[in-house]
């Protein structure tokens, strides 16, 4: 068995549920506790993908609803990225999204999920489902994700890795 490992960065706006998806997946827990993120929080999850140990080195960056240098100086190495936004600020679709350009305009384009996050309060959504089926026609890794409950937050993360095996590791 071959292992490796792979830097994921976790990008978003500020208070999408980025640092609570991450503890989830990682540790498999929630706390109703918001602690803002300053600069950076780095966690390792190992997974098996195939024949492939991967360990993912998950930098957790800060809030922004865009990048300035400092962001961009924790991106450097990336395998791939981990989009989240918020269901209930639906601005924050739009400010994942170019952040995504961003970034991939300073180093091109890399393995990704799209996480909507807070589908634990789907009724509160300011996110229209003919936005999410527009979201599906251009991003086929978009996951409609709760940190709370776990929905979906696995199997999201699972394919992120998946794609960062097919394209660095096989």
């Amino acid at each position: 068995m071959s292992a490796f490992s792979s830097k994921v960065c976790v990008i978003g706006d500020f208070a999408v549920g980025k640092t609570s998806t991450v503890e989830r997946f990682v540790n498999n827990q929630f706390s109703d506790k918001y602690l803002t993120t300053i600069g950076v929080k780095v966690d390792t999850k190992n997974v098996l993908v195939g024949e492939v140990d991967l360990k993912l080195i998950i930098w957790d960056i800060a809030g922004a609803n865009k990048f300035g240098e400092i962001e961009f100086a924790y991106m450097r190495g990336a395998s791939a990225l981990i989009m989240v936004a918020d269901g209930t600020r639906s601005n924050t679709i739009i400010s994942a999204q170019n952040i995504r350009e961003q970034i991939m305009d300073r180093y091109g384009d890399l393995p990704y999920v799209f996480l909507i996050n807070k589908a634990d309060l789907k009724s509160s959504w300011e996110v229209p489902e003919s936005k999410i089926e527009s979201l599906r026609e251009t991003c086929d890794n978009l996951y409609l994700t709760s940190a709370k409950t776990g929905d979906h937050v696995e199997e999201a993360l699972s394919r992120l890795a998946e794609q960062i095996v097919a394209r660095d590791f096989a």
